[in-house]
């Protein structure tokens, strides 16, 4: 059983930035792919970001050019740089993470960390 364990995130005005870090653990398998997503209330939770074991990123619309996810896969653990926030930007931010063992995909997430941005 994969464990995850966020830290970061809090209170920010805006056009400010924050960083939020995911390390996971416990794997039998292999890590493929992290990302973070984010939930605000009333909405649907959505993709934020993903980079996969390789390298390969993907961004949301709205944050591309603001956001940066790292990873330090030897670590296990992610990164996500944001910068110049918004208000809209607030939200529950929550880790997943993708792990591949015996042929077969299981996602892992969080318990979410929150991220508030102040006009």
């Amino acid at each position: 059983q994969v464990r995850l364990v966020e830290s970061g995130g809090g209170l920010v005005q805006a056009g400010g930035s924050l960083s939020l870090s995911c390390a996971a653990s416990g794997s039998d398998g292999r890590i493929t792919a992290m990302g973070w997503w984010r939930q605000a209330p009333g909405e649907q939770r959505e993709l934020v970001a993903d980079i996969t074991v390789v390298g390969g990123t993907n961004y949301a619309d709205s944050v591309k050019g603001r956001f940066t996810i790292s990873a330090d896969h030897a670590k296990s653990t992610a990164y996500l740089q944001m910068d110049s926030l918004k208000p809209e930007d607030t939200a529950a931010y929550y880790c997943m993470v993708v792990e591949v063992r015996s042929s077969t995909e299981y996602d892992y997430w969080g318990q979410g960390t929150q991220v508030t941005v102040s006009s």
